[in-house]
């Protein structure tokens, strides 16, 4: 592996989404990753009723390019195991529940005494302490408890959850830039994040209207924008399409093309203040004109203006697309079983050359452990 992280160790003991991912970022970006799992292997491993080259599709899109040691972390030799594997790693990444992270000793306090410079990041649901640090979390629940079901969908429709694992995500993003945050300091330490937090950190300018104008958060039809107008779906001709006026100078650019000048100088149209105070007015006069013309023609019409317009596609559509081939981020990751195809690591730095590696076998490094146990003491990395 290469990457601005190659003479790092990480510690990985974690299952499912957001610690695993936490750990496939730093692992593309170089970092040696040590996935700790127990006898029967991260649950990810059985998730999906899809196998390729032999592993489980879900886990293979977010473990590669890791090591896989299997201990029991309940038993003094596991822990002797782990505290051997500590006194070489840089990080320990756990999403654990906080009784299990303390139960089997994962958190700073208990390894410092192995590795005082070792950073610890616990990704939790509520935190490692207080009243609901005990809760059971997931992605469904969390999108529930930070207020994003209630905004999401159209006005009048259930609590709807965003399409994807925005939370675990989100979550596994975080803890990887916190890593990175307190590896760049060189000190050891806890990082205690929750997803609730992260959660409501992303929630941030609907935030700010609520705690300072008192402006609850709503939705609009159609996934409109609460401030800018015309800015959501709309219906054309042959498929829906994404418009997304954000200033003044592009809705001119946008009258002119759609034959609609005297748009530009109507009191009601004409500001962006002026189009979000007579909202309703600006898209009963746009719905039947956006269906005038169909998804093509309306990109080829209004994107060379830099007007910003895009079709609503799939996403087997974007997995296809000529933009995902440009930027390499639909990958191949070649293996003694076969290939993996995987979508790839969205950082691009100058220089370097992108690799993956296959996910690894349940236990397929357990051989680390005799030669961390007889480094044990050196300093990490060495």
């Amino acid at each position: 592996m290469s990457g601005p992280l190659t003479r790092f160790r990480i510690l990985e003991i974690g299952h499912m989404l957001a610690g695993p991912y936490c750990g496939m970022l730093l692992a593309d970006l170089g970092a040696e990753v040590i996935k700790i799992e127990p006898a029967e292997g991260d649950i990810a491993r059985r998730v999906s009723p899809h196998t390729v080259a032999g592993h489980n599709a879900y886990f293979a899109s977010l473990n590669r390019g890791k090591k896989s040691v299997v201990l029991d972390l309940a038993t003094q030799a596991g822990q002797g195991a782990l505290h051997a594997l500590a006194a070489q790693a840089h990080g320990l990444i756990t999403n654990l529940r906080p009784a299990a992270i303390k139960k089997l000793g994962l958190s700073y306090d208990a390894l410092k005494s192995v590795n005082p410079k070792l950073v610890c990041v616990a990704l939790t649901g509520y935190g490692l302490e207080g009243s609901q640090a005990g809760r059971p979390a997931y992605d469904y629940v969390i999108q529930a408890l930070a207020g994003v079901m209630a905004l999401t969908g159209d006005p009048g429709s259930p609590p709807t959850k965003a399409g994807y694992s925005a939370v675990d995500n989100s979550a596994g993003i975080m803890g990887a830039f916190a890593l990175a945050a307190k590896l760049a300091e060189g000190t050891g330490g806890q990082v205690d994040l929750a997803m609730f937090d992260v959660m409501l950190s992303q929630l941030n300018y609907l935030s700010g209207a609520w705690l300072n104008a008192g402006e609850a958060a709503q939705r609009y039809p159609r996934s409109a924008h609460p401030y800018m107008v015309p800015a959501q779906n709309f219906e054309t001709a042959d498929g829906w399409i994404v418009l997304f006026v954000s200033h003044d100078d592009f809705w001119q650019r946008f009258c002119r093309e759609a034959g609609k000048p005297e748009w530009i100088v109507d009191p009601r149209f004409a500001t962006m203040a002026a189009r979000r105070t007579h909202r309703a007015e600006v898209l009963a006069a746009l719905e039947p004109l956006m269906r005038s013309d169909t998804v093509r023609g309306w990109v080829e019409r209004l994107a060379p203006l830099g007007v910003v317009v895009a079709p609503v596609e799939t996403l087997e559509q974007a997995l296809g697309s000529a933009l995902a081939q440009e930027r390499d981020m639909v990958v191949t990751l070649e293996s003694e079983a076969g290939p993996i195809r995987a979508v790839g690591n969205p950082v691009k730095i100058d220089d370097q050359v992108q690799t993956y590696l296959r996910p690894p076998r349940l236990g397929e490094h357990n051989g680390l452990l005799g030669a961390l146990t007889a480094a044990r003491g050196k300093k990490p990395g060495a």
